[in-house]
């Protein structure tokens, strides 16, 4: 009987359930196949279609030649770029401004503060300047670009509508792009990798171009423009820096490139040929007199200190394969095969695609820009509130070592962050917005009061401690965890006169259209704050040691989440949220507080329901970010709501664009904007693996038999 009525249940299950039965069955992915059908095709020189090879602290942004052959005509796309995570360069500081010319003090809640915070000022003159000096500096670098010269018979340079037939597949199983193009009908061959464990990229070059003496590579440094954007093609100011060779032979030179702010080396080695300063800054490697092909591979370095081999495309090739096959087959995977709903498969293509993105781009010891390390924007800095998107997905997604190396930061900039609280006069520390690598302030008007990136470390660690539940993870982090929760209860305003503490006012939050000065209570960030300081408590009991009063009777008495007619406001001082228009703009940053952040006992969901569809009705959708979406996702999938989950991930808005590079796309001036990425892959995962709170399995999917789901190696998200 028992035997009769499992398979009975088995029955009747996979026809109500049928997607439930697909993910409980166990059958392993093919991952190969489900990564390889989403490999790049190029047949254009699409501006928007760059294809990018890196390590993750280091990326080679290439055109549809394989090389950086048209930096210019790329430039208002997916810019061509070349960085690293340590090339950084500042400008002489000629009028030697001082960073206290960028504060300004403040008392916001009438308690006899003098909390200084760094600005835009908008006088005296010397001070605008300070502030302009201290947001341009430093800079992150374009190392310099590396493309091919190609000559037609008449020996004139090739232009882009000279370059014919193009067939270009970036093979993500392996990480090479493979060129094919012809030039007057003559066939070139392009194949590019990068090494994984050093800042080099190989190509190997077939042509019959090259015994014609017509296919050379140039290597053309730029000047650092000093520009919010930087894509690297601002050849002007050529007194500015110097470059020259330093070492050379027949298969290798070093060039060292000379900035007022820092220097760096090049590289080079290549099949026999020679290297020639032609022009400033601008070097060409010829190929000797009879070759059909050639490899050649370029390292960029803060010092002058290379491997003595030399190293052949071969090398590259083998290594950039071994490296993305265990990437691919470690952590988790989904297959969406079979799957009825047309959106299935776009929804599969922008999760192998971010994979990659997020791997090639923000896999260093950093939070890594928001373009990550393919263009400048913001001078190339990160901010640390949107740390969460760029990293959370590594671990749900199996990988908690990549963003854990990304942590590495936090112990860096320790110090100068309780300095900033410091000279807040707060307790513990706050994390810098907006910085280099090192913890220095960036001046901003808004940066310099956005409190949401405080609990992320929290965030972020917990789930670092999850993934094994290992003491030694509590150890190493206990120290930023405490010193965070401590700021975010020194932070909390103690208003005697209600009892309760706020979260403002002096605090733009996440949405951010309100005034500082006006703010109080966001309910994303009041919700984030209780959640983290309830987060920050249990870290002190599994360390054994005694709970913080203070942290608990800021969570005892926080105040409640706004609301207004059975709806959460963006904050308390805006209850006219949803008729006021400025307030329905920018990120629906409401929604995060059930969805990024888990349910709070302060939470109600009946509300919360509410809230989603006003906001799904009334907001100004066009006037959002690349993350909006996926939030909305998370907070429609805790809400049980699969349908609207996955119509979020797919609204059609401009700013909700994934190009055929997998990029999210914003707008003319950030093409590209991995935050997007990242928040895919977080919310895909949730809607896979659940969370805490969640029963049953696939929870943010609908059980209709449109999502046929195969599935492992994913991690609960709080």
């Amino acid at each position: 009987m028992k035997k009769k009525f499992c398979v009975i249940f088995i029955s009747l299950a996979s026809v109500f359930f049928p997607m439930l039965i697909k993910a409980q069955q166990g059958t392993k992915i093919n991952r190969q196949s489900v990564v390889k059908r989403h490999n790049v095709f190029n047949q254009t020189m699409d501006t928007l279609a760059s294809l990018t090879v890196g390590n993750g602290t280091f990326a080679y942004t290439v055109d549809a030649t394989g090389m950086q052959t048209f930096p210019v005509y790329y430039k208002n796309g997916v810019s061509l770029g070349t960085q690293s995570e340590w090339g950084w360069d500042s400008f002489p500081n000629t009028e030697n401004y001082t960073f206290e010319e960028t504060l300004k003090s403040y008392d916001f809640n009438n308690e006899g503060r003098d909390a200084k915070y760094s600005i835009q000022l908008k006088e005296p003159e010397r001070n605008v300047r300070a502030v302009n000096y201290f947001r341009e500096n430093k800079h992150r670098l374009q190392l310099g670009n590396v493309g091919l010269e190609l000559y037609l018979k008449n020996g004139q340079r090739a232009t882009v509508k000279d370059i014919e037939g193009i067939r270009q597949e970036l093979d993500l199983w392996t990480g090479i792009i493979t060129s094919e193009f012809r030039v007057e009908g003559e066939p070139v061959v392009v194949k590019t990798a990068s090494h994984q464990g050093s800042d080099r990229i190989a190509v190997h070059v077939v042509s019959p171009l090259i015994a014609a003496q017509r296919l050379n590579v140039f290597v053309h440094y730029p000047y650092p423009s000093g520009k919010f954007l930087d894509e690297g093609t601002h050849y002007g100011q050529v007194d500015s820096h110097s470059t020259s060779i330093v070492a050379e032979s027949t298969r290798s030179a070093v060039i060292n490139h000379q900035l007022q702010g820092t220097d760096y080396f090049t590289k080079l080695d290549y099949s026999q040929g020679t290297i020639k300063n032609t022009d400033p800054h601008y070097f060409v490697y010829r190929p000797a007199a009879g070759l059909h092909e050639f490899d050649f591979s370029f390292a960029f370095a803060a010092t002058d200190k290379f491997d003595h081999d030399v190293p052949s495309y071969a090398d590259a090739a083998r290594e950039s394969t071994a490296s993305w096959k265990h990437f691919w087959e470690s952590g988790a995977a989904v297959d969406f095969a079979g799957s009825t709903d047309p959106r299935a498969n776009e929804l599969e293509r922008r999760v192998v695609l971010s994979q990659y993105l997020t791997k090639v781009q923000c896999g260093g010891s950093n939070p890594p820009q928001e373009t990550g390390l393919t263009f400048n924007s913001w001078y190339g800095k990160p901010h640390t509130e949107m740390h969460w998107w760029h990293a959370v997905h590594f671990a749900l997604w199996g990988r908690p070592e990549i963003m854990e190396k990304t942590l590495d930061y936090y112990f860096r900039t320790f110090e100068k962050a309780r300095e900033l609280a410091k000279r807040q006069g707060y307790q513990g520390v706050r994390w810098i917005k907006m910085s280099d690598n090192e913890g220095n302030e960036s001046p901003s008007s808004v940066a310099a009061f956005l409190v949401w990136q405080q609990p992320h470390i929290i965030y972020m660690t917990e789930l670092a401690y999850r993934d094994k539940k290992n003491l030694a993870v509590l150890k190493k982090y206990k120290d930023l965890v405490f010193a965070t929760a401590d700021f975010m209860a020194d932070f909390a305003h103690y208003d005697k006169t209600t009892g309760r503490y706020n979260v403002g006012k002096g605090v733009i939050p996440a949405q951010e259209v309100f005034k500082a000065s006006e703010t109080m209570n966001p309910t994303y960030e009041v919700a984030y704050w209780d959640w983290a300081l309830r987060i920050a408590q249990e870290w002190k009991e599994r360390l054994g040691e005694p709970r913080v009063a203070k942290w608990d009777q800021v969570i005892e008495k926080l105040a409640p989440l706004p609301s207004k007619d059975n709806v959460y406001l963006a904050t308390e001082t805006a209850p006219d949220s949803y008729t006021y228009e400025r307030w329905m703009t920018d990120h629906p940053a409401v929604l995060g507080a059930l969805g990024m952040v888990p349910e709070s006992p302060k939470l109600n969901k009946e509300v919360m329901k509410n809230t989603l569809d006003v906001v799904l009705e009334k907001w100004h959708w066009e006037k959002t970010w690349g993350w909006d979406f996926p939030m909305t996702a998370m907070n429609a999938a805790r809400l049980n709501l699969p349908n609207k989950a996955l119509d979020a991930l797919f609204m059609n808005i401009q700013t909700n664009t994934y190009l055929k590079n997998g990029h999210n796309y914003q707008d003319g001036r950030l093409r590209i904007y991995l935050p997007g990425n990242g928040g895919v892959l977080t919310t895909v995962a949730m809607m896979l693996e659940g969370w805490d709170a969640s029963t049953g399995d696939l929870p943010g999917f609908p059980k209709d038999g449109s999502w046929v789901i195969k599935k492992e190696g994913f991690k609960k998200m709080p």
